[in-house]
């Protein structure tokens, strides 16, 4: 079954919360492909958060490919093959042609990323 939890004293968006604990729990293999999400008024009233809370988290998580909403059969963790890596190779092109428009090279693009990797720990 499904956790989620929101945490208001974080400073952390309550949608982003939900979006990163979606995420993680299909990392995690917690959430596997295919798999029913909890309608957004049904989460909504579980979490004790607005609707608009969880069909933000709804709406970035099906725009990045993570989940795919089905009309009036549900929202459904997507079936594509990794969809978090396709999230990932999306964001790397984006940051690619970033750095190309202005103008750095190669070896200090890689710096950049590893030192925000770094910074992440």
């Amino acid at each position: 079954m499904l956790s989620l939890n929101v945490d208001a004293t974080l400073p952390e968006p309550p949608y982003a919360q939900l979006r990163s604990q979606v995420v993680s729990a299909i990392s995690a293999g917690s959430l596997a492909p295919g798999a029913k999400l909890p309608t957004v008024r049904a989460l909504a009233d579980e979490l004790g958060v607005a609707p608009g809370t969880v069909a933000r988290a709804y709406k970035e998580l099906e725009a990045d490919g993570v989940i795919e909403t089905r009309g009036r059969a549900g929202t459904f963790v997507s079936f594509a093959e990794d969809p978090l890596r396709s999230q990932a190779q999306r964001a790397a092109v984006a940051y690619t042609a970033t750095v190309r428009s202005l103008g750095i090279d190669d070896g200090e693009a890689v710096r950049l990323v590893t030192d925000a990797l770094r910074a992440m720990r």
